[in-house]
């Protein structure tokens, strides 16, 4: 408890001092979490969910911790072909300081998110889809998209229940932007793996 109370004393001051004004939930972009702790001089991996973290302008970015924006300023970090970085943080220097950050989940202010060309498509923009099986017909909405090492996985609620599938070429038939609707084959069974569960 301590511990968590000067990390807090830390982080506010030093927003005081080079962050003027507190960002809100609305204002923020999300690209990540933080997965653990290397070494005892502070060091934390960050997985990323954005799918280009080499273009993140990566100064600052904020930490959700019971419903605040924290804001912590990058030191240094090593991006690394695993769709991880090694992080410094400036004022955590032992890790100690660096276990609150554990499974947090990571941001950056929506002003700094890279602009795309308007032709760039990724299965991150599915997300707000509405999902149909050729067989079942309409799914519902696409709630979430998380990528993994191996592929990225969609999320709808179907039935009360949340369904899980993978997001590549066998398996979408129909991609919509206009429409935002989303034609998809899902594998016979996997519905009800997840009904009957």
């Amino acid at each position: 408890m301590e511990a968590l109370r000067y990390f807090y004393l830390i982080h506010f001051s030093q927003a005081n001092r080079l962050y003027t004004g507190t960002m809100k939930a609305e204002e923020a972009f999300y690209i990540g979490y933080i997965t653990k702790t290397k070494g005892l001089k502070g060091e934390v991996q960050l997985y990323f969910e954005y799918d280009e973290p080499e273009l993140l302008d990566l100064d600052v970015v904020f930490a959700e911790i019971n419903g605040k924006m924290v804001p912590f300023f990058i030191s240094s970090y090593k991006l690394q072909p695993n769709n991880t970085g090694n992080f410094f943080f400036d004022d955590v220097d032992h890790i100690d300081k660096a276990q609150p950050l554990l499974r947090k989940k990571i941001y950056i202010p929506l002003s700094k998110v890279p602009e795309r060309e308007d032709e760039d498509f990724h299965y991150n923009d599915l997300k707000g889809y509405i999902v149909s099986d050729e067989t079942q017909g309409e799914l519902g909405e696409i709630i979430e998209v998380n990528e993994y090492p191996q592929q990225f996985v969609a999320t709808i609620s179907y039935q009360n229940k949340e369904v899980l599938f993978p997001l590549n070429e066998d398996m979408i038939l129909e991609i919509d932007e206009e429409r935002q609707t989303l034609l998809i084959d899902l594998p016979e069974g996997l519905l009800d793996i997840y009904l009957n569960n």
